[in-house]
């Protein structure tokens, strides 16, 4: 395979800058998820922000999306009631531009779906789209390194990374060529399914971590099913370099969505797991 170049982007540094405090700092980043327009635009704005200011070193953002097969019935829920609100692309692009204007400290990835952000063309529109409005990288879901090579090419003129994924069922050579295809960092999935908020991590995350994080070039951050402190302990213990926490923050958030308050405070209790290491 041909090396990405989306790891030497302008937008892929930023990354690697985030985690490299975060080292720097003995502990592995924290990435909360927040959903574009749920349960509307002014409130998820103030969601992101609090997500920010309780201690986010990276922010990924999804992008509502009618047919979100990567998500469990968290995610999906929040992403149709986004739809409901009258999210569309560019009103999350807008949305998205808004909260990196307003805390640009911190790098915003956005998360979406190929045929969402790549369509029957090379996504070139797109792709430099979400460079205009603040976005360091992007994770396609469904996209993989076998057909991502045009994307690929779009996003890096746009100065962005393309974050790709790998599941645990992979193995070693195949995690090892994804790694080297991943621009900002690798996401590495927990677990075999959706996401979901889950009571407990299998008990092979933590080998996991450790196999992805010797064959990858860029920084491993884990995700799925990671809910708790005691998740985040165990997967910084392990050795990852971040932790993404999605489908647990919108539960706090509560059945309207507008606990804007109990989603800090949870973010900032993750955050403090972050640096309970070994």
């Amino acid at each position: 395979m041909t090396p990405s170049h989306t790891n030497d982007t302008a937008g892929a540094h930023r990354i690697a800058a985030a985690f490299a405090q975060a080292a720097a700092d003995g502990r592995a980043a924290l990435i909360p998820y927040v959903v574009a327009g749920y349960p509307d635009a002014e409130t998820s704005f103030a969601v992101a922000c609090a997500a920010i200011d309780s201690g986010a070193d990276l922010l990924e953002v999804g992008l509502p999306y009618s047919d979100p097969l990567a998500d469990g019935a968290t995610l999906q829920r929040a992403s149709q009631g986004a739809l409901g609100a009258g999210a569309t692309f560019e009103h999350s692009l807008a949305l998205v531009g808004r909260i990196a204007a307003a805390r640009p400290s911190v790098p915003v990835v956005a998360m979406g779906y190929a045929n969402q952000l790549i369509g029957g063309t090379d996504g070139r529109d797109r792709a430099f789209a979400l460079a205009r409005a603040g976005v360091a990288g992007v994770i396609v879901a469904d996209l993989t390194p076998d057909e991502g090579a045009p994307f690929e090419a779009v996003a890096a003129d746009a100065g962005i990374a393309v974050v790709y994924l790998v599941a645990p069922t992979s193995s070693q050579t195949r995690r090892a060529a994804v790694a080297a295809r991943s621009g900002g960092f690798l996401y590495c999935v927990s677990l075999v399914g959706v996401t979901g908020a889950r009571t407990d991590l299998p008990a092979t995350v933590a080998q996991l971590v450790r196999d992805v994080t010797a064959v990858s070039p860029v920084p491993v951050a884990v995700g799925f099913g990671v809910s708790s402190a005691a998740h985040v302990r165990a997967i910084a213990g392990a050795g990852a370099a971040g932790v993404i926490v999605a489908s647990a923050l919108v539960d706090a958030l509560g059945p309207d969505g507008r606990d804007v308050a109990a989603l800090g405070a949870l973010v900032a209790e993750l955050r403090a797991a972050t640096a309970a290491i070994g």
